[in-house]
């Protein structure tokens, strides 16, 4: 029976991927535009990060945030706008001195829970992000920071602004906590999973693990997979047989195959040949919003 699946398109991210690839937008315009092309190309939700114009490094300026909302707002297309609510949680330490200049080393951005949240108090979107959970990430000595305190304190601001979090899961302990919060009320239903698979030192790309992770969502739930780099688009099937939704774009993977760099509408095109060989729909974006119950708003830019 044929079922619809929301994909999201994640446009840009925060990583160091400007330079990689001519496709990566920086200004709240060239977000803005791989946004509505993404939706045109079929996107029932685009997922947004803003970033410096000059540096091209994530940001969390809220007025660009604002910027890339209202072009959205202001295009042909509606689609269910994702923004995200993970910056600020960046913490460098030194390796041989683990006190020394805490906060202050090169690469540390990190803020309290709600410091997370400002675009989110003014934009009010209908998605906003919940990394619920710390993580070694990558190399080196970053951590991402985002402790039980900071989590419910933020879960429950979102809650209170009417705006849905889509709770990012990197690790199995992760989703424990996320699966602990939605028992104590603070995620309204459906609660909303995005298992995130690939980046180091997460979970990793294992399709008995992501099994393992469905089997361990509350009843009722609604989720989505994706993985990074040359897994993103057979992940977009691996996801889907199992149930749930799909996630693509330039955030996650910049290649539509091998020595082929993509642009975010691809991506979408070839998620929904995928979707469409597996005998599902994408669903358009009101009936993601039916699907999620987003309590939808006039956003304010």
């Amino acid at each position: 029976m044929s079922r619809k699946v929301i994909l999201t398109c994640a446009v840009t991210g925060a990583g160091d991927t400007a330079a990689k690839s001519e496709h990566v937008p920086v200004t709240p315009e060239q977000i803005a535009a791989d946004a509505i092309a993404a939706a045109r190309a079929g996107a029932s939700v685009v997922h947004v990060h803003v970033r410096d114009i000059e540096t091209t490094q994530g940001s969390r300026d809220v007025e660009l945030y604002s910027e890339v909302v209202r072009l959205i707002g202001e295009s042909d297309v509606d689609p269910v706008i994702n923004l995200t609510a993970g910056m600020g949680g960046d913490l460098t330490v030194d390796p041989s001195d683990p006190t020394r200049e805490l906060g202050k080393l090169e690469g540390t951005d990190l803020v309290s829970g709600l410091d997370r949240l400002p675009h989110v108090e003014k934009l009010r979107p209908e998605i906003c992000t919940l990394d619920c959970g710390s993580l070694n990430f990558g190399e080196g000595s970053q951590l991402y920071v985002s402790t039980p305190d900071m989590l419910r304190e933020g879960a429950a601001r979102i809650k209170e602004l009417g705006v849905k979090p889509e709770m990012e899961i990197f690790d199995t302990g992760q989703l424990w906590f996320a699966n602990v919060m939605v028992a104590e009320g603070l995620i309204a239903p459906p609660p909303m999973y995005q298992l995130c698979m690939g980046i180091p030192y997460g979970a990793p790309v294992d399709s008995g693990l992501l099994d393992a992770m469905v089997h361990l969502l509350p009843e009722g739930a609604q989720w989505t997979s994706f993985a990074i780099g040359r897994d993103q688009l057979r992940w977009v099937a691996q996801s889907v047989l199992l149930g749930g939704h799909a996630r693509v774009g330039l955030e996650d993977n910049l290649y539509l195959r091998k020595g082929v760099k993509a642009t975010n509408a691809q991506l979408v095109e070839e998620a929904g040949k995928i979707i469409d060989s597996l005998g599902d729909q994408i669903a358009t974006p009101d009936e993601a919003r039916d699907i999620l119950q987003l309590d939808r708003k006039a956003l304010s830019a």
